[in-house]
């Protein structure tokens, strides 16, 4: 019997350092989504603003997103500076929020703000998703220590300048065809802080057999959405 899950990566608008402006956008991403699991950019609650002060799970500011989960049912995969610190990713549903993932491959000087995390996997709905964060996507050996822990999709936020729209599809396309699974790639599009003026949008979302199966365009707000199965 196919098992069926319901995806979407979204690219909300952002302003820097501004969480409670950006936890409203990615609420309203949730509720417009329509999706059991919305993945987003990295560091999208904040910008990308490696001086952010760290995002705690409790964080009351956090409130719109719970709140729209609760409401729709929804998993939001949301990027953010977590306590370590790290870059992370939190795990937002109806009951709460909590800390899922930690950047495990740091870059340029990220290095000297966070720590690395470790390969996660999140289950949801008799799916196992591999988590990742921007240059992990760009290194093999991070897929395939996510891949050993016995994943269905391997889900990431990332940022991109505008030049390099093409750069999380290519990565995707490596990580189905080296492991036969679903992948969903979140974007930032707009300006995002941290010198990214222009960023590439084009979250998009691919089959186990590499195939662009959806793609937001390079507009913030817009999001991707498909239904993986297995």
């Amino acid at each position: 019997m196919e098992q069926a899950l319901s995806i979407a990566a979204a690219q909300p608008r952002c302003t820097a350092y501004d969480v409670t402006a950006n936890a409203v956008a990615h609420a309203e991403a949730v509720r417009a989504a329509d999706a059991r699991v919305v993945v987003f950019p990295e560091m999208s609650l904040t910008g990308y603003e490696l001086d952010a002060v760290p995002v705690v799970p409790d964080d009351e500011r956090l409130a719109p997103i719970v709140a729209a989960c609760a409401e729709t049912g929804t998993l939001a995969l949301v990027g953010a500076p977590v306590p370590g610190p790290r870059i992370g990713i939190l795990a937002v549903e109806g009951d709460g929020a909590r800390v899922a993932y930690g950047k495990v491959y740091l870059h340029g000087s990220e290095a000297a703000h966070f720590v690395s995390g470790e390969p996660a996997v999140i289950e949801v709905d008799g799916w196992r998703l591999g988590l990742a964060v921007c240059r992990d996507t760009g290194i093999p050996e991070h897929a395939a220590k996510t891949a050993a822990l016995g994943i269905d999709g391997y889900v990431a936020g990332v940022v991109h300048a505008d030049h390099e729209a093409k750069v999380h599809g290519e990565r995707a396309r490596r990580v189905a065809a080296d492991h036969g699974v679903w992948v969903a790639t979140a974007a930032f599009a707009g300006p995002t802080g941290g010198g990214f003026d222009r960023t590439s949008g084009r979250s998009g979302i691919w089959s186990a057999d590499g195939e662009l199966v959806a793609e937001a365009s390079a507009a913030p707000d817009e999001i991707a959405r498909a239904v993986f199965i297995k």
